[in-house]
């Protein structure tokens, strides 16, 4: 499956993860400094999971892209049901040419959208553009925990879109090129229950059951998602090993 198909399918599917799920997210939060009068610029917003998280739990405005245009919708649906819509915005728009001026956010913060472009150095660069003085940039990327098997690396990334994903320095050499300050890491170590768990407390039961549901019918309605899970459906035996290899960070820096 191509990327594009990949973010399609999520989008149909109503699920976007990433990992350490609610607590990572609310750690790179405060990480960030973000407060009632931030204004936090979120990119790679998805269904608006943590932009909904940020208005409700800290009150402050938040503007979401996402290149999806299904995704937008879906996160702006979300906005609504949690009664959050005064506080949040959603937009399409590209990581790698934000449409904003200079100099607008207070914050700007990422979960799993680096890994993806192939040009992640002007992915940083458009995050400090429109970041204020003294602003925060903040990003969770999967982060490789040593260096893995070359056939873990090129399954992973067939399964997910063609991501590319950095041990916890490339990260921050990405951070510290784009010209911020007082770099911060914090990687960690997780499991596929601890993922799971994770992943789960996100969403109401009810949007994780209907997001198979969902996934079911795409199976059997379109041959790409088909041909996707043919294609990822025998992984390498390193992929037993994979949380040997496989964890996560969260980076962040001052402009």
């Amino acid at each position: 499956m191509s990327e594009s198909h990949y973010f399609e399918f999520q989008a149909a599917w109503g699920l976007t993860k990433h990992m350490g799920g609610l607590e990572a997210s609310r750690e790179l939060i405060e990480a960030c400094g973000i407060s009632k009068d931030s204004y936090v610029l979120d990119v790679g917003s998805g269904v608006g999971i943590t932009a909904c998280i940020l208005a409700e739990e800290y009150g402050c405005q938040v503007m979401g892209v996402d290149l999806s245009e299904m995704m937008v919708k879906r996160a702006q649906d979300r906005a609504r049901r949690k009664k959050v819509e005064d506080l949040v915005e959603f937009r399409i728009g590209d990581a790698q040419a934000l449409p904003f001026e200079d100099g607008v956010f207070d914050a700007v913060m990422c979960e799993s959208v680096v890994a993806f472009p192939r040009d992640k150095q002007k992915v940083i660069n458009e995050y400090t553009r429109v970041t204020k003085s003294e602003g925060f940039v903040g990003m969770n990327e999967v982060t490789w925990l040593g260096t893995p098997p070359r056939e873990l690396a090129e399954y992973l990334s067939r399964a997910l879109g063609r991501a590319e994903f950095l041990e916890a320095n490339g990260w921050k050499h990405l951070l510290e090129k784009a010209g911020l300050e007082d770099i911060e890491a914090r990687v960690y170590k997780t499991n596929a229950l601890r993922q799971w768990a994770s992943e789960v407390k996100l969403i109401n039961p009810r949007d994780y059951l209907g997001a198979w549901g969902q996934l079911f019918t795409l199976f059997l309605k379109s041959p790409e998602v088909r041909k996707w899970i043919k294609e990822i459906a025998l992984p390498p035996k390193s992929a037993f090993h994979l949380f040997k290899y496989f964890g996560y960070g969260l980076y962040t820096g001052g402009k």
